[in-house]
């Protein structure tokens, strides 16, 4: 099982996963995202101060033989744009790595930095959008140039079957990623909804999830249970 943060490969194209996150560390198509990544990495926050922060794209992470993909929205700007890994370093991977562990995905309940090391099985951490957006919303002109990715990146997922979707943002862009390449008849009906399973054109399986997010978390809108039964459901569906 390889787990893969950020490669070393150069100019082999798009053949493995090692390349292709490579490639997206390297991506300047949103200006502005690089921007707004760098002046973060650059001012810092407070309590960071003596951390040396990613300040870029957000290579994905996991098993690369993942039959699971949990897809996310983008980095936070202080979290992932600060460790270089998804969902590492800030209230959305608290809550999710612990529930990830509970379900036998990773190997320890918690993740501080793409050096702690955190070991996923079975699944694989990828995001909509690869570069912290100002509050946490990318433009759509950037979630559109971002759609490239996702498609390669899943066409490299050799062994994928469950696609669990981290809020709406992650599911339309799930939906947008199968219209590209499967062809999708009326998206009327696929409804985001916490819980909701679907099978998509192209044989794969999607679960929408609420986000791990603060806002949610906080609230009780996503309990811990409630996310642990996606991740049960997603290993069954799987065949894990």
């Amino acid at each position: 099982m390889a787990q893969i943060a950020r490669g070393t490969q150069k100019g082999v194209g798009f053949t493995t996963l090692v390349a292709f996150n490579d490639a997206v560390v390297e991506c300047n198509r949103c200006p502005r995202l690089r921007d707004y990544c760098a002046e973060v990495a650059r001012t810092k926050r407070r309590a960071y101060l003596d951390w040396e922060y990613w300040g870029g794209p957000v290579p994905s992470f996991g098993d690369e033989k993942a039959r699971v993909l949990a897809l996310g929205l983008a980095p936070g700007a202080h979290g992932s744009n600060r460790t270089g890994r998804p969902f590492t370093g800030d209230g959305s991977g608290d809550f999710l790595y612990p529930v990830l562990y509970e379900a036998g995905f990773a190997s320890q309940p918690k993740a501080v930095s793409r050096n702690d090391g955190m070991k996923l099985k079975g699944l694989w951490i990828t995001s909509v959008a690869r570069c912290a957006p100002p509050g946490n919303k990318p433009a759509p002109k950037e979630l559109k140039n971002c759609a490239f990715w996702l498609d390669k990146e899943m066409s490299l997922l050799r062994n994928l079957r469950v696609v669990v979707c981290l809020g709406k943002i992650a599911f339309d862009g799930l939906l947008g990623h199968v219209a590209r390449t499967h062809g999708l008849g009326w998206r009327g009906d696929f409804t985001f909804a916490h819980g909701a399973e679907y099978e998509l054109p192209g044989g794969l399986k999607a679960i929408a999830s609420y986000h791990p997010s603060l806002q949610n978390t906080n609230t009780g809108k996503l309990t811990r249970p409630m996310f642990f039964e996606i991740f049960r459901r997603a290993r069954v569906l799987a065949g894990l």
